[in-house]
C-alpha cells in the first residue's frame, strides 16, 4: 500500500508595473513562497528571463531539489549496505532548452557527487549505489529528463 503525503506552498505576488513606459506591460517576476513554519523564500525568474539574479529561481530550485534528494537517497542506501560516509559534495548542472515559441524544458541533469568513505573495500559498491539512490529518489522519479551520474569516491 502506498502512503501519500501532502505538501503545501503559498505564493504571493503583487504587480509592480514599469512606470517608465506604460505602453509596454512588464511584470516583475519577483515573488514570495511561504511554507508553513519555515522562512519565506524570495524567488524570481532567472536572469536570462529578466528576473532578479540575486534571488533563487524555479530552475535553481528544481536542480537543488534533485541534488538534495539524490544525496539523501544515497546516504540511505549506504546505511543499508554498511558504508560509512564521511562527506558528500556535488557540483550538479542542468541543461534547459528553450524553444523559439518561449516554451522549454530541462533535457538533462548531470550530478557529480564526490563521496568520501572509510572502507577501501567498499569503493566499488559505494559507486554502484548511486544507481539505487536514483531509483529511490522521489524527485528523480518525478522528472521526464535524464539524470546522469558522474560519481567519484575516495577513502579517508
Amino acid at each position: 500500500m502506498a502512503f501519500k503525503h501532502l505538501f503545501k506552498a503559498k505564493l504571493n505576488w503583487t504587480s509592480k508595473q514599469n512606470q517608465e513606459d506604460s505602453s509596454k506591460r512588464f511584470y516583475s517576476k519577483s515573488h514570495q513562497i511561504q511554507i508553513e513554519g519555515k522562512p519565506v523564500l524570495d524567488v524570481s525568474a532567472a536572469k536570462a528571463f529578466k528576473g532578479d539574479p540575486e534571488l533563487y529561481n524555479p530552475e535553481d530550485l528544481l536542480l537543488s531539489s534533485l541534488v538534495s534528494c539524490h544525496m539523501m537517497s544515497y546516504l540511505y542506501v549506504c546505511s543499508q549496505n554498511g558504508i560509512e560516509v564521511i562527506s558528500y559534495s556535488d557540483n550538479a548542472e542542468a541543461t534547459l532548452e528553450v524553444n523559439p515559441d518561449g516554451s522549454g524544458r530541462f533535457t538533462e541533469v548531470r550530478l557529480n557527487p564526490k563521496v568520501t568513505i572509510t572502507n577501501p573495500d567498499k569503493v566499488e559498491l559505494a559507486l554502484e549505489l548511486h544507481q539505487k539512490a536514483n531509483q529511490l529518489c522521489f524527485i528523480a522519479n518525478s522528472c521526464n529528463f535524464s539524470v546522469l551520474h558522474n560519481a567519484s569516491c575516495v577513502v579517508e
